[in-house]
């Protein structure tokens, strides 16, 4: 074989490892273009994340500034609740010296031992029914809990508390105090025929629950030389007898507990300068 052949050969294989060692290296165009769309999104994801990360540390900035505040105002807010509870407890003070002094200015002091203005207070608690004011030994019992609609007689369960009632009354204590017992109606006018045949009117029917009150507390042993009674119709009304619930807080019966010194009218030993 001639030299010129040999070069021939060794050109043409020198050209084919050239081609074979650029094809290694080559890489198809839509492949290319997807890698580079995926870095695209990979490095705009990145961006969103730091973004992210950047505002996530600015609302935390801002939590810890508001937090901070609400401490800060928690702290006044627990400063001012403690000037308010000392304030409400100098008022409550006050009040008690208020009554005090109101109280020593009339002879005897107060109009009820203070036992037995606590006794009240629980006798109350128990009897949601039983209304009292515990400074002026005035106790209110509900109508429907003594009487029937239209009668005078005592229910059955009504005895029960004044029973307890009774009990405090005739304490070592409260012996020597008066108790004046009222009666109330509401406006309207007695209709029944049987309930007028033994009551005229309100005033009639007032005034004898009043004296069935009376007479069972007389039953416990209070003496009657001790109590009064009065018959007030509907004239004395706490609320305008404009609905069932105002007509059933004006059907009453009230008891007040009056100590041995305070000026009652028709009471001779109280006003003795009267008679």
């Amino acid at each position: 074989m001639s030299l010129t052949r040999h070069r021939g050969f060794a050109a043409l294989g020198l050209g084919v490892w050239s081609l074979m060692a650029v094809g290694c290296q080559w890489v198809p165009q839509s492949k290319l273009a997807s890698c580079e769309s995926q870095s695209r999104a990979l490095a705009e994801k990145s961006r969103a994340q730091l973004a992210e990360i950047e505002n996530l540390k600015t609302h935390s900035h801002q939590v810890e500034q508001e937090l901070a505040l609400t401490e800060k105002d928690l702290a006044k807010f627990e400063k001012q609740l403690g000037l308010d509870k000392r304030r409400l407890s100098n008022f409550r003070h006050e009040r008690e010296a208020i009554q005090d002094h109101i109280a020593n200015a009339v002879p005897g002091g107060h109009p009820i031992p203070a036992e037995l203005r606590q006794r009240l207070i629980e006798l109350s608690d128990g009897h949601p029914s039983l209304h009292v004011d515990p400074q002026m030994g005035i106790s209110k019992f509900d109508r429907d809990v003594l009487f029937e609609t239209g009668r005078a007689t005592l229910r059955p369960e009504a005895k029960h508390l004044l029973d307890e009632f009774a009990a405090l009354m005739n304490r070592p204590e409260t012996r020597d105090l008066h108790i004046v017992i009222s009666g109330h109606a509401d406006d309207r006018q007695v209709a029944k025929k049987t309930t007028r045949e033994r009551f005229a009117d309100n005033w009639e029917l007032s005034l004898a629950r009043a004296d069935a009150v009376r007479r069972f507390l007389q039953s416990d042993g209070i003496a009657e030389a001790r109590m009064a009674v009065s018959g007030f119709a509907d004239q004395q009304p706490v609320r305008p007898n404009k609905s069932p619930s105002d007509r059933q807080a004006n059907r009453r019966v009230e008891l007040f507990v009056a100590g041995p010194e305070t000026p009652l009218v028709g009471w001779v030993e109280t006003i003795p300068n009267l008679y």
